[in-house]
């Protein structure tokens, strides 16, 4: 019976934990936090991707609504490639100067152009509410209509290659493509 007693005081004076039982804790606490935190970036940058590739659908509606509220005679005055490291197009019709299709056309296009290149939003004299590197490009052939805006994305993925010519062609390279018919 002394036995007995023995080894019931004996489980009774262990308190606490080891110092191996801590450690690992310690380390599963501390892998679930960095997993926390990498998957915290990864959605970011997913959100971020998303956000670019909205206001790119957005940009190549708004240009064919402005296709589609002119003469379809004028589609042609459309085509080229516009944004960054292209040749801007300028205003030519105003309140003073009515606008015919062909003037229209030219005049959509420079408020488009300036929405891809983020003029809309300014942070001093930079332009910060466009897509980085982007470039707008519209063809047509009859009354089929193709818009394809690229632009440089932060992360690198594969690239599919240049579509029309559109961009330039690297691994940071997104892009859309949207065909329509304007009657």
């Amino acid at each position: 019976m002394h036995k007995f007693i023995h080894s019931l005081n004996s489980k009774n004076k262990q308190y606490g934990l080891t110092f191996i039982e801590v450690m690992v804790a310690l380390f599963i606490l501390v892998t679930g936090i960095l997993g926390a935190v990498a998957l915290q970036a990864t959605a970011k940058q997913g959100s971020f991707d998303a956000m670019q590739r909205s206001v790119a659908s957005s940009l190549a509606q708004d240009i064919i609504e402005r296709m589609r509220n002119n003469d379809p005679l004028a589609l042609e005055s459309y085509e080229g490639n516009y944004g960054n490291n292209n040749a801007t197009v300028t205003a030519v019709c105003d309140e003073n100067n009515l606008c015919n299709p062909v003037t229209m056309a030219n005049r959509d296009l420079y408020e488009w152009e300036q929405l891809l290149m983020g003029a809309d939003v300014v942070n001093g004299s930079n332009n910060v509410g466009g897509l980085s590197g982007v470039t707008g490009c519209i063809v047509h052939t009859s009354n089929a209509v193709k818009i394809t805006i690229s632009w440089q994305g932060k992360t690198d993925m594969k690239d599919a290659k240049k579509v029309d010519a559109c961009g330039s062609s690297d691994t940071k390279r997104r892009q859309i493509t949207t065909e329509v018919f304007i009657f």
